[in-house]
Order: C-alpha cells, then structure tokens, then sequence
C-alpha cells in the first residue's frame, strides 16, 4: 500500500516531505506502530531521490516522531495525537436532524466479548457452540469458488437466484408461506426488510400500528421515517383489531411468537386483521423471526398463508436459526410493493454481499438448516422446560411464566411488586444478564416481569443462574 503524501512542484522537497509526515503523525492519521516505506520505494512513489527520504526520516527519527528496527524498517513512534477542535453537531445547518438521531435510545444492542456475563439470558442470541461450523466452512468455500468464477460485477439488488428459491422452498415448508423465487428480497437482517417496507410505504405523518408492548427497533425506525406509531395493546389472542385507528397505513405484528410476551394470534384474530387492512388500504408486516423452534401444539398457518389479497409482507431472518453476525434476512413481498422496495434496496446499499449468499444457498439446499434447526430444538426443549421447572417450583412465590410455545425466549411476570431495576443490578453482580420487559412497553401501562432468552445460555447453567435469582428476590421483597 502506498503512503499518502503529495509532492507539489520541484521546490523544497524535503521541507514538504518533513511537514506532511509530521502532520500525519501528529493528528494520528499515522498511528503509532506503522511501517513507514523503505526509502527507495517512497522515492520511487514520489519522484524524488533516496537521499531526500533518507535525509528526512533521519531528522523525524532525532525528533523522535520515528524509529528504526534493525533489519526491519522504520515504524512510527508511540506520541500523544495533536488535539484539534472539531465542529460540534449543535454547529451544523442540519442540527436538529442530527440531534433528533442522537437522542435515539439504544434498545436490544448485544454486549461485547469483554462486556459478557457468566449466565446471560439476554434474547435474539444463539450460542456458538451448536453452530455447525465444518458444513458452513464447506459452503464457505464453495462460495468463494463461485464468486472466483463470477465477472466482478454488483449482484442483483434482490438477491442471488440460488439463494431465494432455497429461502423459497425452506419457508413453503417448514412455515406454508405461498410465494414463488421472485417474490423473494434477500436483506441484512430483518431490521432491513422493516426499513425498506417502510421507505416505499411511509412519509410524515402517516399512521403505524403496532403491537403494545412490541419489538422497540421497530418503532423507531417507523418513527426515523416520520411516521406516528400507535401502540396497539395486546391480549390473550394478540393485537386487539378494533383498536388499529382509521387512516392507518402499516402494521407490523408478530403473530407467531408474540415480541415479547410470546403468546400465539388466534386463527381468529388473525382473520379479524386481514380483514382490517383490507379495509384501510394497508400493508401488514408479519415479522416471523423465530417461529422454526416450535414446542407444542399444532403448527399455525402464518398470515401470508391466509392472504388472500396480496397484502401481508412476510419477514424473515436467519439471525436466530445460525448467527447474528451473518446479517442474512429477507421478504416475501405483494406485487403491490415488490418492484418499488426493490428499487429501495439497490438505492441504499446496491446488494447484500454474495459471499454470505453463496453460501447460504449451499447450506439450505443440501439440508444442513434442517439439520440444524432440528438439533438447536432439542437442546432448546431442554432449557425452556427446565426453566418452566424453577418457575413453577422455587420461584413461583415471585415469577409466573406467560404461556409460550415457540421461539427461545418467554416471559415470566412478576406476581407480586418488585422493583426489576434492583434485582437487575444485583444480578448483574453476580454474573447473572437479566432484562426488564418494561422497556417494551410504549403507550400502554407497563407490566413487571422479565425476559428470559435461552438461546445462549448453557443448559447446564441455568440452575446456577436460577439460585442466584431465587436468593436475590428473598433479599428485595
């Protein structure tokens, strides 16, 4: 790689040198530990003779901004960066944009490697220890001899074709979604299909309906569009259609597995809301992120199933069945919004990467995301029924477990007051990841209770984690 230093006329061509390597150094555009070029190449680079070079990496090294390893180079000095005011955002024309941005909340937001806990129940997260990692290096591989073998141009904006009649075809089966390859879009994660539906859909203004409590990225990212989003509370059978208001143009649902009380839209509710987006015009976004993991009872037909109008935009990711880190999601799309969210996507990121694809196509079409999906239920039957156990049994003084039977989170409610706040710090410090469903909540009145995700941690943990629990709650109540 070459050095970025730019050599004006034929006049003082060391003092130019000289100050723009100072520079850099100084502001830490070099930063301490870089290999500088060897003399002969930087004067190659620059036109310029070696002794130039050699002349001012000689006074920079005296300076002690450099220096030289014997028989391997010169490397920059370790110094503290040259501090320059930079423009604040409350400066800039577009302040409030800006601010409106930053004042965001930051909801689900994983932690780091160094910010882990011992026994964690945070949700959305799978650990990496049932991931099969030989039959994703094999795909991975193969991938990388597909793209070796491609021309070098941008992919399709909708995803590769391999990889949306493999999605086609796992979602018809495992899920009943009716759709052919085309009505496939291939995004970054589900977070994606939501923005794009939204972008095509929505300008100031307009209403979105949503399930109360519901899933918080998705409201704000509705909101960042402009929209007004109406929380619409949640029963025993789901959302309460009669409260979805007139003039509504979008509504997002998670009718499968409840986000995130877990509980499952009655057949009738569910032809209630068809009926009610009929009615106003409106697209329903059926957000089914983890459904695959299914624990008793019939399986449910999924809403795009039902639609008969093509108005239901089905939402899928592979985050919770393989990896977060793949940022692999996609949509099934109505005809009436399929080509504009495609234009939508080529607009704002052009494609998905194709190496993840590539691979992905591989992984499903030879049976590996069955196989997988069926030994993750497994383990994932034993830690929600063991964590059932503890519920029922020596926390049922404080905790009562809201019926779920799918996905790898559930809910327990607190059944007598409990300050969550508390007992989440308390187990915090004894390495134990708790979270409040409170947060969930927007318009309607919060309820106690905790999200229990069993996705990451280890089957073997949770009694450990569980005693810590239990012995928290006898100190604050």
């Amino acid at each position: 790689m070459e050095l970025h230093v730019v050599i004006n006329g034929r006049k003082d061509l060391a003092g130019q040198l000289y100050n723009q390597l100072r520079s850099a150094i100084e502001s830490g555009r070099l930063a301490a530990g870089t290999q500088l070029p060897p003399s002969r190449l930087l004067a190659e680079q620059l036109g310029i003779s070696r002794k130039t070079i050699s002349d001012t990496y000689a006074q920079l090294t005296y300076e002690n901004f450099l220096t030289g390893v014997v028989g391997k180079g010169t490397y920059v000095n370790a110094r503290t960066s040259k501090v320059t005011q930079k423009q604040s955002h409350t400066q800039l024309a577009g302040f409030e944009v800006v601010e409106s941005w930053r004042n965001l909340p930051v909801f689900l937001r994983h932690p780091t490697l160094e910010g882990s806990l011992r026994y964690d129940f945070i949700g959305g997260a799978t650990s990496k220890g049932q991931f099969p990692q030989d039959d994703w290096r094999r795909c991975t591989a193969h991938a990388l001899r597909q793209i070796a073998a491609a021309k070098g141009f941008y992919s399709l904006p909708e995803g590769l074709p391999a990889l949306r009649s493999a999605i086609a075809r796992h979602i018809a089966f495992s899920r009943g979604v009716n759709c052919q390859d085309e009505d496939v879009v291939v995004c970054n994660g589900a977070q994606q299909a939501l923005d794009l539906i939204g972008r095509v859909l929505l300008s100031p203004g307009s209403l979105v309906a949503m399930e109360d409590p519901g899933y918080p990225p998705a409201r704000l990212l509705f909101g960042s569009h402009g929209a007004t989003v109406i929380g619409v509370p949640v029963d025993d059978e789901g959302i309460v259609v009669d409260r979805i208001p007139a003039g509504t143009r979008l509504i997002y649902v998670t009718p499968s597995h409840q986000f995130p009380l877990g509980l499952q839209m009655s057949q009738e509710r569910r032809v209630a809301l068809l009926a009610k987006a009929h009615e106003l015009g409106a697209i329903i976004i059926e957000d089914d992120y983890d459904s695959e993991f299914r624990y008793s009872g019939r399986p449910t037909d999924s809403l795009q199933s039902m639609d008969e109008r093509g108005i239901v935009a089905y939402v899928g990711t592979f985050s919770k069945t393989l990896l977060p880190e793949l940022r692999l999601g996609y949509a099934i799309l109505p005809p009436a919004i399929l080509e504009a969210v495609v234009r939508a996507k080529q607009l704002t990121d052009l494609h998905t990467s194709t190496l993840p694809q590539w691979a992905l196509a591989k992984f499903i079409a030879e049976g590996c995301l069955l196989k997988h999906i069926r030994r993750c239920h497994t383990i994932y039957t034993g830690r929600r029924e063991r964590i059932l156990a503890r519920v029922a049994g020596d926390l049922s003084p404080w905790l009562e477990a809201v019926p779920s039977t799918a996905g790898f989170h559930m809910v327990v409610m607190c059944k007598v007051p409990v300050d969550t706040a508390l007992v989440i710090d308390l187990a915090r410090k004894v390495e134990v990841g708790l979270y409040a469903i409170e947060g969930f909540y927007y318009q309607q009145a919060p309820k106690a209770g905790f999200l229990m995700g069993f996705g990451a941690i280890e089957t073997l943990d949770i009694d450990t984690a569980l005693d810590r629990l239990r012995d928290i709650l006898q100190q604050v109540t």
